[in-house]
């Protein structure tokens, strides 16, 4: 199923919304303007006096009015299992080897029971294997240097780390903004 990118009115990027939405969005006159390819297609009634069909068409990208920014007061995306191990491209932190998701797990470079906190620049995608054999050490102790460091995504490329099946107008609309330093350019 194929998502619609919400942005503010400022074409400042906040959710993905699924179609029905959008086309409510449309519906109740709530869109500034939009961008990309035609996505869907809403057909109504039959006018009486004009024979015509109503419709409300949406495109990829919708720009809602008014729009409330869902990162306003927290300036981080929220830190899921999912996006983090999309940021990392499923590649373990230790033994660099690429795997399946279910087969990954989050690490803690400080672990939680020392004080490290459950956080984008605390975490790091680990396999199984390596993530037991660091234990509850830091990688100094268990002698396991990271191979990359984290990074806290921006909203742009968080959004681009929560859809799988992220359409290409959309996919530049928000690559334009990543920065150069993330793995999704790598």
């Amino acid at each position: 199923m194929a998502f619609v990118l919400a942005l503010d009115a400022t074409g400042v990027p906040s959710r993905w919304l699924n179609v029905e939405s959008a086309i409510t969005y449309h519906a109740r006159g709530m869109v500034a303007w939009s961008l990309g390819d035609a996505l869907a297609t809403f057909r109504g009634g039959v006018s009486r006096l004009t024979g015509e069909r109503s419709q409300i068409q949406t495109q990829s990208i919708i720009a809602i009015k008014g729009a409330v920014d869902r990162f306003t007061g927290n300036p981080h995306p929220s830190l899921t299992n999912s996006a983090l191990f999309s940021r990392d491209r499923k590649v373990c932190a230790y033994c660099g080897d690429r795997f399946r998701e279910r087969d990954l797990s989050r690490d803690h470079i400080i672990p939680v029971h020392t004080g490290g906190e459950d956080k984008w620049m605390n975490v790091v995608t680990s396999c199984r294997p390596c993530n037991i054999r660091k234990g509850g050490r830091n990688p100094d102790q268990a002698k396991m240097p990271l191979l990359f460091l984290p990074y806290i995504p921006n909203r742009y490329e968080h959004l681009v780390l929560q859809n799988r099946k992220i359409l290409h107008d959309q996919a530049e609309y928000l690559m334009a903004k990543v920065p150069k330093h993330s793995r999704l350019h790598g």
